[in-house]
């Protein structure tokens, strides 16, 4: 038996782990920076003082940014800052075209889940065969390399 060439075109867990790691550090710094800005304008103008409802209101601008964040980005052109960084994106399994908005919602919707038991939603990335998250198989997505490569592997030919 002689050693082929294989190439998977999906992306793997460590991939997708880091391109989530900077997107996360991207909108956060992006949200800080503008809470920073409104909280200067605030204390010009005045004593700044949230409440409970103030607080309420500040974490859904927050989770209103990021949601946005991720779901025009992947909706529109398939990849993240992140995403691109790393050369990978997400498209409609069996198309080349991105998710559409509606599955990108359903796919962040997903992301939350798989976040939430330990990111134990990630755990089919490892044995899945098109390495599909809960979030992917909710939205029928999948993450492949950008450019239809990804990592060579030696498998054996019969």
């Amino acid at each position: 038996m002689s050693a082929g060439v294989t190439r998977v075109p999906y992306a793997g867990l460590a991939t997708r782990a880091l391109a989530l790691a900077v997107d996360v550090a991207i909108i956060n710094v992006i949200v800080f920076a503008c809470a920073a800005v409104l909280g200067l304008v605030g204390s010009l103008v005045g004593d700044l003082q949230l409440d409970t409802f103030g607080r309420l209101l500040a974490a859904a601008a927050w989770g209103l940014a990021v949601g946005s964040y991720f779901v025009l980005f992947w909706g529109t052109v398939g990849q993240t800052p992140a995403m691109r960084m790393m050369d990978i994106r997400v498209r409609r399994a069996g198309s080349t075209d991105p998710p559409s908005l509606w599955r990108s919602f359903v796919r962040l919707i997903g992301l939350g889940l798989a976040i939430i038991p330990f990111f134990a939603g990630f755990l089919p990335v490892l044995v899945d065969d098109r390495r599909r998250g809960i979030h992917d198989m909710m939205a029928g997505t999948v993450v492949e390399h950008a450019d239809g490569g990804g990592p060579v592997f030696s498998a054996p030919v019969p």
